[in-house]
C-alpha cells in the first residue's frame, strides 16, 4: 500500500521548515476518540471547539487537544482536564499547566496577550523535563495513527519524558511526527531510537537537527534559515538563535539569523513548488506542496 509518508520518503523530501507555525502552544486533555476536525469532532463541546478555534485567530496561538497514549473508549470521559499552555519563543519561553473542570474556563483568557508572551498568572510553572506530543490522529490522517500511536506508547513505557498523544501537527506525510516542548521544535520521520535521542537531546538544551521540521515560533522562512545556519556551524544549542525576517520585493525573503555570541548571518529564502506531485496526505488528490529554499548563508 502506497501511503503519503513511503510517497515522501521515496522522494527524499526535506524536513527542514515544514513545521506548524505558533508562538503559542495551548494544549487541552480531551480523552476518547477524535474526528479529523477534532475540536468539532470529540467529547469536546462543539460549540466550545468552534468559541476557541475563533479565540486563536490571529493570535499567534495554536489549540490542540490532547490525551494520554492507550486505548480511547467512549465511555471514558475526562472527569477534569489537563492543560498545557507554552511560549516557545527563544530567551522568552515558558510552560503552564492547569487542570480545569471544564475547558470553557480558557475562553476568559486573553489570547493576543498569550500568543505575545504574557501568560498572566495561568496555572502554575512546569517543572518537570520535555513534553513529547506525538500526532496519533487517524482520522486526520492513517499514517499518524499507523505509525503515531506505536511510537508514543513506547516512549511513554520507556519513561523517558511525559508524553501525550496530540491531534495535529502538520505534515503527516512526514510520520510519526512530534512536538517537543519547551523549545517548540517539531520532528519527523522519527524511528524510537531517534524519537529517544530527540528527547535526550531536549533534556540536555540542544535541539537533533538530523529529523528536525523546524522551531514553531518561526514561520517558514525563519525556520529554513535558521537550519540552514545550524548546519553551517553545527551549533545545536536550542536558545542559541533568534530570527527576524523581511520579504523580498522581488519575491522571498532575508532573513537574518542572531546568534547569543554575537555572530550574525544574512541567509536568502524562496519559495518554490514541490516536483513531482504528490498527496500531502493519504487520500488527497496530489499537490505541488510549497518548500522553502535556501539560496544563500553569509556571515555579516
Amino acid at each position: 500500500m502506497i501511503t503519503c509518508t513511503s510517497l515522501s520518503n521515496e522522494l527524499a523530501e526535506p524536513l527542514a521548515a515544514t513545521a506548524a507555525t505558533a508562538t503559542t502552544w495551548l494544549l487541552i486533555e480531551q480523552s476518547g476518540p477524535w474526528g479529523a476536525k477534532a475540536l468539532t469532532e470529540s467529547h469536546l463541546d462543539t460549540e466550545l471547539g468552534r468559541a476557541l478555534d475563533r479565540a486563536c485567530e490571529g493570535t499567534g496561538v495554536r489549540i490542540a487537544l490532547i490525551r494520554r497514549p492507550g486505548r480511547h473508549a467512549d465511555d471514558r470521559p475526562a472527569v477534569r482536564h489537563q492543560v498545557v499552555l507554552a511560549h516557545t519563543v527563544p530567551g522568552r519561553g515558558w510552560i503552564r499547566r492547569a487542570e480545569l473542570a471544564t475547558p470553557a474556563e480558557l475562553l476568559e483568557l486573553d489570547f493576543a496577550a498569550l500568543g505575545a508572551g504574557e501568560h498572566g498568572g495561568f496555572g502554575e510553572p512546569h517543572h518537570g523535563g520535555p513534553l513529547a506530543l506525538v500526532c496519533t490522529n487517524g482520522r486526520r490522517d492513517r499514517c499518524c495513527a499507523l505509525l503515531g500511536r506505536p511510537l508514543a506508547a513506547e516512549l511513554a513505557t520507556a519513561g523517558h519524558s511525559e508524553v501525550w498523544e496530540v491531534t495535529h501537527l502538520g505534515g503527516h506525510r512526514f510520520s510519526p511526527t512530534m512536538l517537543v516542548l519547551p523549545y517548540g521544535y517539531a520532528y519527523g520521520r522519527l524511528t524510537e531510537a531517534g524519537a529517544k535521542s530527540v528527547l535526550a537531546a531536549t533534556a540536555a538544551g540542544l535541539t537533533e537537527p538530523t529529523h528536525s521540521r523546524g522551531r514553531s515560533c518561526w514561520d517558514r522562512p525563519g525556520q529554513a534559515s535558521e537550519h540552514a545556519v545550524r548546519e553551517l556551524t553545527g551549533d545545536q544549542h536550542a536558545e542559541s538563535l533568534t530570527v527576524d525576517q523581511e520579504p523580498l520585493a522581488e519575491g522571498g525573503w532575508t532573513c537574518t539569523v542572531r546568534h547569543t555570541d554575537g555572530r550574525a548571518w544574512r541567509v536568502e529564502v524562496a519559495a518554490t513548488r514541490a516536483e513531482p506531485a504528490r498527496p500531502e496526505s493519504c487520500g488527497k488528490a496530489p499537490g505541488n506542496p510549497v518548500r522553502m529554499d535556501v539560496r544563500s548563508v553569509s556571515a555579516l
